[in-house]
């Protein structure tokens, strides 16, 4: 099937090589890559078109103002022509070269598949500082604030055509409304494949400070809401406990390591 990878940038010619190298080497070669830019005023486009002529045509970019991250995601599966949409954020790259291939045998009989990723440190791109299982994933941890790794998902297009794409509502956890929208409102069918999709550099706009963190907890309860699924701001917290777990579990693998080194 093919397979259509979503990639929104902004100002991101520091990164963007290697997220569209980590596109190039995956084995699975029917695939359409769709580039949505904010207008960068770097030198990202300049990048975006060398790489033109090693897609052969299967490159579709533009450029122009938009409302932000998900809407720039949202004009992406508007210009989809894949059986199968994921997204693969300008600082992201894919864990290795077949996860395409992975992706289009399992998902088959369900209407998404999501994984796991690594998160590295962008000074120490070799370790791994944080990772993200969604091996425990169940719907019903949507009213905790738990998904599946969202840069993991891989959905049929026509989910999208039938429940939407990302609301413009919320300014960090459009993410969030989407898997509540999908897991709980309409009980998509989805697999859980046991592996790493991406490998991901720390940053992003929901950890960035505390107000961050308290805004994405506020718009996680007014998804659950929107979507007949009841929450409170305590039940959402409990996702911070378990990101404690995972930091605390990565410094003893990495410990262990060090010893048996």
């Amino acid at each position: 099937m093919k397979i259509s990878i979503i990639t929104a940038t902004y100002n991101s010619e520091k990164t963007i090589a290697n997220t569209i190298e980590s596109v190039l080497s995956q084995t699975h070669k029917d695939i359409e890559y769709i580039i949505v830019d904010g207008m960068s005023d770097d030198s990202t486009i300049e990048i975006i078109k060398q790489y033109e002529p090693r897609f052969c045509g299967k490159l579709k970019w533009i450029t122009e103002k938009d409302e932000g991250i998900y809407d720039a995601m949202n004009k992406g599966i508007g210009l989809a022509t894949g059986e199968i949409v994921g997204i693969l954020n300008s600082d992201d790259h894919f864990a290795s070269n077949d996860i395409l291939d992975k992706i289009n045998k399992d998902i088959k009989d369900y209407d998404a598949v999501y994984g796991d990723v690594s998160f590295i440190n962008g000074d120490n791109p070799d370790v791994c500082v944080r990772y993200y299982s969604s091996k425990i994933f169940r719907p019903f941890m949507l009213r905790f604030g738990i998904m599946p790794a969202h840069p993991s998902f891989y959905a049929r297009k026509d989910v999208y055509d039938k429940y939407g794409t990302y609301s413009l509502e919320y300014k960090i956890a459009s993410d969030y409304e989407m898997m509540v929208r999908l897991f709980h409102k309409h009980n998509i069918r989805a697999k859980y494949l046991p592996l790493t999709f991406v490998t991901m550099r720390l940053g992003g706009v929901s950890t960035k400070n505390v107000a961050n963190r308290w805004l994405i907890t506020k718009e996680d309860v007014k998804a659950c809401k929107q979507n007949g699924l009841y929450t409170n701001i305590l039940f959402i917290c409990v996702k911070y406990l378990l990101k404690i777990f995972e930091f605390r579990r990565q410094s003893i693998d990495q410990a262990n390591k060090k010893q048996m080194c």
